[in-house]
Parts: structure tokens; C-alpha cells; sequence
């Protein structure tokens, strides 16, 4: 199996690397339009701004590639914000692959922005999770998210629900990070890997 993770400069990819490598399975770390377009399953990790990873997308001509693509697609955390259409962090216009906004969380007393640390999931509807209960946690990092609509297939909650997973056709991505949630996130890259 020809798995690609692409490659735009965004953090935390090594640590998708060595997750996938723990399943044993090698990934490409690749910007390359025939090799993202040409693989088996494509992988969008991120860490960073919305903006400069959108400026960098561009560059390359990935905005143009990623929406075409229709093999099984997991983006994770700024991965999954940049199919969006748009977010509040920088103003940046994202990919438009699914019709949610990004938006920042309101810090309170109780909730302090980043939304950091581990949280559970609710009211799971995919395959994704498979093998996964409502009382399992995650691990999230992330001041903006998107809000639960026609898309979420996962729930999170810092007060106010948000998509901590979402789908669109072959398009699958989930706010939190997999490969630092432990035994939970180790079982939905298996469940992704399978579709």
C-alpha cells in the first residue's frame, strides 16, 4: 500500500511518520502532485497558522490537487481546518472541500484557549471509529474549530460542541491528534488504513 503524507511545512509530521511506523507501514513525506494523486491513502497532518499554511499549499499547486483527490484522505488537526472554507485565525481562505467556517474558541474562567490536553469524544457515527467508546480519550490542541454540522461524525465539547471529526466522501479528518492519543489514536489510523 502506497501511503503519501504531505508535505507543506506544517509541524508534528514526524510524529505521523513514526505512528504509521509502529503499524508498520512506510509513508511517503511528499509535495509531489503525481505522488500524492498516485497513492493509496494520503495522510494531511499539521501543526501551525492557518494562513501561511494555505500560502504554502498555493505555492506548490496543492490547493488545485487536494480537492481532486478520491482516495481515502485523513487530515489532522490544522489538517482537518484547512478543508474548510475559511477561518477567523488570519482571515485565510482555505481549501473548500467541506462548508464550515473555522472559528476561535471563547476563553472563560473554566476553558482557556488553547483547548489543550485530553478530552472525550461523543456521539461517534463512522467507521473510523470502530472499536472506539464515547468514554475513550483523545488528545486535542487547537484554539479554532469547526462547528457541528451535516459534516461531524464526531463531537467534542470546550464548552461549546464542536466537529472533533468530520466527513465528506472519501474525506475524513479529525481535530484531535492520533498519533498522541495513545492505544485510541493507534486504532483509528488502523480503522483509516482499512478503508
Amino acid at each position: 500500500m502506497k501511503i503519501a503524507v504531505i508535505d507543506y511545512k506544517g509541524g508534528n509530521v514526524q510524529s505521523v511518520l513514526f505512528a504509521l511506523e509502529r503499524l508498520g507501514v512506510h509513508a511517503t513525506l511528499t509535495a509531489n502532485p503525481e505522488e500524492i494523486q498516485s497513492a493509496d491513502k494520503i495522510l494531511f497532518p499539521g501543526e501551525g497558522e492557518a494562513s501561511t499554511a494555505m500560502q504554502e499549499l498555493r505555492s506548490k499547486g496543492l490547493d488545485h490537487v487536494l480537492p481532486t483527490c478520491r482516495q481515502p484522505f485523513l487530515g489532522i488537526c490544522l489538517g482537518m481546518q484547512l478543508l474548510g472554507t475559511h477561518s477567523e485565525e488570519n482571515n485565510a481562505d482555505m481549501l473548500g472541500i467541506l462548508p464550515f467556517e473555522v472559528k476561535r474558541f471563547a476563553a472563560d474562567a473554566q476553558h482557556k484557549v488553547p483547548h489543550m490536553g485530553w478530552n472525550n469524544l461523543h456521539r461517534l457515527r463512522s467507521s473510523l471509529f470502530d472499536g472506539v467508546r464515547e468514554e475513550d480519550y483523545v488528545y486535542f490542541v487547537h484554539s479554532y474549530y469547526a462547528p457541528v454540522g451535516s459534516y461531524t461524525i464526531a463531537e467534542g465539547e470546550y464548552p461549546t460542541p464542536f466537529s472533533a471529526a468530520v466527513q465528506h466522501e472519501n474525506f475524513y479528518a479529525v481535530q484531535f491528534h492520533t498519533e498522541k492519543s495513545g492505544p485510541v489514536g493507534t486504532r483509528i489510523l488502523e480503522n483509516f488504513l482499512k478503508l
